[in-house]
């Protein structure tokens, strides 16, 4: 009897422990799936550790994150050095303008080292942990220095300068990669132009086979017929297919001096740029719209140097000199120089005769010009930076309060841009130490389509075979006479005619007649004769061909239809016995009828955002980023495109 409460408590033991065990393995998916709460299922973003003073690092990083155009571009440029031969990168493609570039530069910008880590880093940041997620930026860093070779201090940096480095280093391993490939497809055509024949001859194929069919030889025949004309076609790229969409973050404006005396206008310069820098004016309040009113207005300089008005006081005091000479030789020599210096102010005043002694710079006269700068190339991510700094006897924060919008147009009249804020990166602070927060937006990127599967592609195909290695396509020359079994099918084409649409049945398509069918072909069995020429057997072969191919199409008809009817039977909502309504066309688009007179709504705007500051995150609204006006130091606007649901 003893050994009976032993035995009872060791099953209790037991049963306590299981208990235990199957609480908290069931307990944590139970709550967390039968929460009604919707805010506790909610998805945060990931946050970035500090050890060392690294919110300019981190902030940065956290705007980059949503930005849905550099994403994509990301994803492209890393996807074009995985397909492409390891070679493509590995010869080294010097710039034109840089050839004393070191070889370890070129080969770590062909290479894109920071491309691919900033791909990686960002890849982690769009992550939807369930809960609280905080990494390390240190991956990226190490690829930063790797790819300069010199360690990034962490005392106290600007984040403006951390991205510039690292957005004008991506543009630079941009446009290295695309003269990498330029150079691989330079060097593989050559191959590619050898591998050429010729179209494949219906006709001739036909009578060579009806010749091996009844014993001919028709060997010398046939090669004389097809001789010229068999050629397996594999497309080549065309200059569309190898047009690249650029660094998204790179823009350019060009700059035009007037000179106000002579009128003469330079030459426009073009520069190229990654981050826009816009001073802020030392007042208490302005906007955005003015520092970039303060950037592209028109300038004026005084006491300039005109290159024109030079070369007319040359002009001017030669012949003042040739006046008052009495030699001849000097008189010819002045002449000829005179000429020299009027054919260039004429033409290009910017390049002076060589042989032409010209009076020094210092005594040329001075004049007013006129600066103006205009954007020619809109960027798709414009990224504004809103220089706060002033240079007295020491140097201060400008604390003045800049207000900008949600929505930004830029451009003309004729040529108007729309661009979305995405992110923004504040400081708060002096102008020697601070802190850096980022606010970025929830949006939802675009799904990344292919609508050109079947066709070549420059970030789809192989850089260094202009004729990509894909299934060749066969030119083959239709038979003359020889109708297409499309075209003597008409419930093929009548398919393929009905305007295609997500929302369309299939029990909308047109049923299979026997009026449509041939009459010879239901009859074919009683009106057959004991003889039958080749012609007539012929027809009648096509005949079934043709059948067969509509008892085809009627039964996929069939199978789609019953399948529809199942799906939409077993989704939640609908009705069994509900009769499907196919949709109306007008002008050739299908539309589908309004349910009981109601308008689609419109979907809203994304009003959340993110305020990071690196691993605290706090959900926010626009109000409250566009509120930030003497703190904001960044700007990420993304060139706006329509959504699908609205267009």
């Amino acid at each position: 009897m003893p050994e009976k409460p032993l035995t009872v408590a060791t099953y209790a033991a037991g049963a306590s422990l299981a208990a235990i065990t199957l609480f908290y393995v069931f307990a944590p998916n139970y709550f967390l799936d039968g929460d009604s709460n919707s805010a506790r299922k909610k998805c945060v973003a990931v946050g970035l550790s500090n050890p060392a003073n690294d919110c300019f690092i981190n902030s940065v990083l956290q705007a980059l994150a949503g930005l849905t155009d550099l994403r994509i571009y990301l994803i492209r440029e890393n996807h074009r050095r995985n397909i492409d031969e390891p070679w493509v990168y590995q010869e080294i493609v010097k710039h034109p303008a840089y050839r004393n570039t070191p070889e370890w530069k070129t080969q770590g910008l062909q290479a894109g080292l920071v491309t691919k880590g900033l791909k990686s880093i960002l890849d982690s940041l769009n992550e939807r942990p369930i809960y609280r997620k905080t990494i390390s930026a240190a991956p990226f860093i190490r690829a930063l220095e790797t790819a300069f070779k010199q360690r990034i201090s962490r005392q106290q940096q600007d984040a403006q300068e951390f991205l510039q480095v690292v957005a004008e280093r991506l543009c630079d391993e941009y446009h290295a990669g695309r003269r990498a490939r330029e150079a691989a497809r330079k060097k593989s055509s050559a191959e590619a132009s050898t591998n050429k024949a010729e179209p494949i001859d219906g006709d001739a194929v036909e009578e060579r086979l009806a010749k091996l069919a009844t014993g001919e030889s028709g060997s010398t025949d046939t090669a004389k017929s097809t001789e010229g004309t068999l050629r397996i076609e594999a497309r080549a790229p065309t200059s569309k297919d190898e047009e690249e969409d650029g660094f998204p973050m790179e823009g350019k404006y060009e700059s035009q001096i007037e000179c106000q005396k002579c009128g003469f206008k330079t030459k426009p310069t073009e520069s190229t740029f990654c981050t826009l820098t816009l001073n802020v004016p030392q007042s208490s309040s302005t906007s955005l719209n003015s520092c970039l009113d303060g950037f592209f207005k028109t300038e004026y300089v005084d006491d300039f140097k005109c290159e024109k008005c030079r070369l007319v006081y040359a002009r001017d005091l030669l012949e003042a000199r040739v006046s008052r000479s009495d030699s001849e030789t000097f008189k010819t020599s002045a002449r000829e120089a005179i000429a020299k210096l009027q054919h260039a102010i004429d033409t290009d005043p910017e390049h002076p005769p060589l042989d032409v002694e010209l009076p020094p710079m210092r005594d040329a006269p001075t004049c007013r010009i006129a600066k103006h700068t205009r954007l020619t190339s809109f960027p798709k991510i414009m990224s504004i930076h809103l220089s706060r700094s002033i240079y007295n006897s020491i140097s201060q924060k400008n604390s003045a309060k800049v207000s900008f919008p949600e929505q930004l147009l830029m451009g003309t009249l004729l040529s108007r841009k729309r661009y979305k804020l995405l992110g923004t990166v504040t400081h708060k602070g002096s102008h020697h130490s601070g802190h850096y927060e980022s606010f970025r937006r929830q949006n939802i990127s675009l799904p990344f389509s292919t609508p050109n599967a079947f066709q070549t592609s420059s970030v789809f195909t192989k850089s260094a075979t202009p004729s990509p290695a894909s299934t060749p396509r066969v030119a083959a020359i239709r038979k003359s006479g020889d109708p297409s079994p499309v075209a003597s099918t008409p419930d093929l084409t009548s398919s393929s005619s009905v305007t295609s649409s997500p929302n369309q049945s299939v029990d909308g398509l047109s049923r299979p007649s026997t009026d449509s069918m041939p009459q010879a072909s239901l009859t074919s069995n009683s009106q057959s004769t004991s003889r039958r020429s080749p012609t007539s057997s012929t027809n009648k072969d096509r005949e079934s061909d043709a059948i067969s191919l509509k008892s085809v199409a009627a039964s996929a008809r069939s199978t789609m239809s019953r399948i529809s009817n199942s799906a939409r039977n077993s989704r939640p909502g609908s009705p069994a016995g509900k009769t499907p309504v196919a949709p109306s066309t007008v002008n050739g688009k299908a539309l589908m009828p309004k349910a009981n007179g109601v308008k689609p709504k419109r979907r809203k705007q994304l009003d959340r955002w993110w305020r990071i500051s690196d691993e605290k995150i706090k959900e926010a609204k626009t109000s409250e980023v566009l509120g930030m006006q003497r703190e904001v130091y960044l700007l990420f606007y993304e060139l706006d495109r329509e959504s699908p649901a609205e267009s």
